[in-house]
């Protein structure tokens, strides 16, 4: 067992990465890690998976060696790590020989804390890691060892004799998109199979979810691309002649639009995708092989123009959006042609049967009528208690009936069939269906044979997908696309556990954009200068623009405008090396905007700057001279602007609906006098004018 490093890891944390606090399981994993146990780490994208081997190998004696599958992937994290003052590099059979020199130099010399490598690459240093003491063994993107996973990468199987060759390193696997199947054969691949788990949330809450017929694309995404400015985004399409076809459309609207695949030469492929990671080509069009080894953290959106091939791929995509935090959307588009194009796709490989199994589960997914974020959490075993309230589906309900009979009828032949059956023979037996399949199990005896034989074969399976979709029944796909039951399924069976099942009849949904929490005020601008000089930054220092800072870094400068170095270190992102690197020329430019815009903010503005700085209504008004009413103007126009401002802090639910009900006895007044005399001078003025404008609260 390796000791504990007596340096602390939150001190480590904040000196080197900027950050005063961990991420969920983070330092659960790093502690495993640490003392010298092998671990399992599936996190999503954006949810920090890198620390948990970075911060470790700097706190332990030595190297760590880091297995990732693209240059592109290694680069930006190497540029990163250097920018926050840690040593590493990257070693890859590309570089030029005087390169490879001086990286294994300084590998064999101890000035390495990290080096990454391809796993093709790996067997080639055997002889220099003989000679250095290797901290541990970071297996980035670790599904591409599985065959059950949606990127088999054969080059990763090698890495079987990792714990052969260095016996008593922990080996720490990470990934972001693994069922329970993939995650058994990620740990009996890698022969560590008592390696401790880690599976965080693949909850991504930020990332908005929206899926759309796919009837006139190209429109829906002129008019989704007409408010997003110069954001960064991918549009995924299936084939070549779509993104060269789209790319060209784009850029006769005026957009900055590239195409990208496996067609253009090697040069044009990594210049596009230079002029992407540096946010000089805001929009990428892509087939699938472009996002892997991105880690551009101020992606913004992420559009499907056809249905992807599996909920894995789907996730990983969308989880390219939002790594930074912030809002994010992923618009996909799904027709039956999509179908079967993938179906066609799948035709005569090894895994055709498996393939067309995930297939038919993110058809599902497509045409799910329940929250979308719980049918995709429950694909991955994950059950979100209530809808999310941030995609379509949830911006757009369709209506819902009482499905606990139906779903007790379906759980209870699941059961009754031993969890052995697919969907098809499941439908089958609920119907009374007579043929060979049903009649040669036996199941025509069970006692939920033909339970539900009004409902027609299509409307019972489309039930059956809700109920995968909300978590109650998984598939195994490992197992012949078996259903089984989950704890929520027995909760209904036994434990009077009610279930809601939509229509099948859905109101189409037009685009629903997520509110913006930022003023329509000068503060914008600020984020732009921010955006501006880190932009000039990078370009200097060749490295992407995010590895100064993120989006989230600028956005938390942009609400706490330092003025000192002090408050500058207090900023999210900003670690010792940044500080002394960064630090004077942004609080230049944050000084120069604060110094010519107090002069023009509104008044409106300086009331929400108060209220934001934690004063009271009573001590605004009285500091502004103005009466109570007048700062309770103040703070609806703001939150009509967007400003995030919890209103129904001053008003009760109560209070509101009196007001509503007022206004349909006064059929509409125009001022609030006659308002405040029919509560006989009982309610305020300001109350009435909240009541009025906000809606009551559910």
């Amino acid at each position: 067992m390796q000791k504990e490093p007596s340096t602390s890891i939150k001190s480590l944390l904040k000196t080197h990465f900027g950050y005063d606090t961990f991420r969920p399981n983070q330092e659960e994993i790093i502690t495993t890690v640490l003392e010298g146990q092998d671990a399992l780490a599936i996190m999503p994208t954006g949810g920090g998976k890198s620390l948990c081997f970075q911060l470790p190998a700097l706190a332990l004696e030595g190297t760590a060696i880091v297995i990732s599958p693209l240059i592109a992937l290694m680069k930006d994290q190497v540029d990163a790590l250097n920018a926050n003052g840690i040593s590493a590099a990257f070693y890859n059979s590309t570089q030029p020989q005087e390169i490879q020199a001086k990286i294994l130099e300084e590998l064999v010399t101890g000035q390495l804390k990290l080096i990454y490598v391809a796993p093709e690459s790996l067997w080639m240093l055997t002889n220099y890691l003989s000679k250095i003491k290797i901290n541990l063994i970071a297996v980035d993107e670790a599904h591409c060892i599985s065959s059950w996973g949606h990127d088999f990468r054969p080059a990763y199987t090698q890495l079987n004799r990792l714990k052969q060759e260095f016996p008593g390193t922990p080996i720490i696997a990470l990934t972001a998109t693994a069922d329970r199947a993939t995650q058994d054969d990620i740990l009996e691949q890698l022969e560590v199979k008592e390696a401790k788990r880690f599976v965080s949330s693949f909850d991504r809450p930020n990332i908005y979810m929206d899926v759309r017929p796919g009837q006139n694309r190209i429109n829906h995404i002129y008019k989704f691309l007409s408010s997003r400015g110069l954001q960064s985004g991918i549009i995924y399409c299936l084939s070549r002649k779509s993104t060269e076809s789209i790319a060209t459309k784009l850029r006769a609207k005026g957009y900055d639009a590239q195409a990208y695949h496996a067609g253009l030469s090697v040069e044009d492929r990594t210049q596009f995708q230079e002029d992407f990671i540096n946010d000089r080509t805001p929009i990428i069009v892509a087939t699938i092989a472009f996002g892997m080894g991105i880690d551009k953290s101020n992606v913004r959106w992420v559009i499907h123009y056809n249905m992807p091939k599996n909920i894995e791929g789907y996730y990983q995509e969308i989880g390219r959006g939002g790594r930074d935090g912030l809002k994010a959307q992923a618009l996909m588009f799904y027709s039956y042609a999509d179908v079967l194009m993938l179906r066609k796709f799948t035709e005569g490989t090894p895994t055709e049967e498996f393939q067309l199994a995930k297939l038919e589960r993110m058809q599902q997914f497509s045409e799910s009528l329940n929250c979308r974020r719980k049918a995709l959490l429950s694909y991955f075993g994950e059950n979100l208690a209530e809808d999310c309230g941030n995609c379509d589906i949830c911006k757009n309900p369709p209506k819902y009936f009482d499905g606990t009979l139906i779903a007790q009828k379906v759980c209870s032949a699941v059961a009754r069939m031993q969890e052995g059956e697919a969907i098809g023979t499941v439908i089958d037996v609920l119907r009374g269906a007579q043929n060979q399949a049903v009649l040669e199990k036996g199941y025509q005896a069970i006692k939920t044979y033909g339970a539900a034989k009004d409902i027609s074969w299509k409307d019972l399976q489309q039930y059956i997908i809700q109920l995968l979709n909300q978590g109650i029944l998984q598939i195994w796909f490992h197992e012949k696309g078996r259903l089984v039951l989950t704890p929520q399924a027995k909760q209904i069976l036994f434990e009077g556990k009610t279930i809601r099942l939509a229509n099948l009849v859905k109101d189409s949904t037009e685009e629903q954009k997520p509110k913006t929490t930022r003023s329509k005020s000068t503060r914008k601008d600020l984020f732009e200068k921010l955006r501006t000089l880190r932009s000039k930054l990078a370009a200097t220092m060749g490295v992407p623009a995010y590895v100064i800072f993120s989006d989230a870094s600028l956005q938390d400068m942009e609400n706490k405008k330092p003025r000192t170095i002090e408050q500058f270190s207090e900023i999210s992102g900003v670690g010792q090396a940044k500080l002394d690197t960064y630090a004077e020329a942004f609080l230049k430019v944050i000084a120069k905007h604060l110094d010519t815009t107090d002069s023009k903010i509104t008044t409106h503005e300086k009331t929400y700057q108060l209220f934001k700085d934690g004063k009271t209504v009573a001590d605004i008004s009285a500091e502004r001279g103005v009466a109570e009413s007048t700062i309770f103007s103040h703070l609806v126009k703001m939150h009509r602007d967007g400003a995030a401002i919890d209103l129904h802090q001053f008003i009760t639910s109560e209070e509101i609906k009196k007001v509503k009900a007022a206004k349909k006895v006064l059929e509409n007044p125009d001022g609030l006098r006659m308002y405040f005399e029919h509560f006989e001078e009982n309610m305020s003025y300001s109350k009435i004018k909240l009541g009025l404008y906000l809606p009551i609260k559910k």
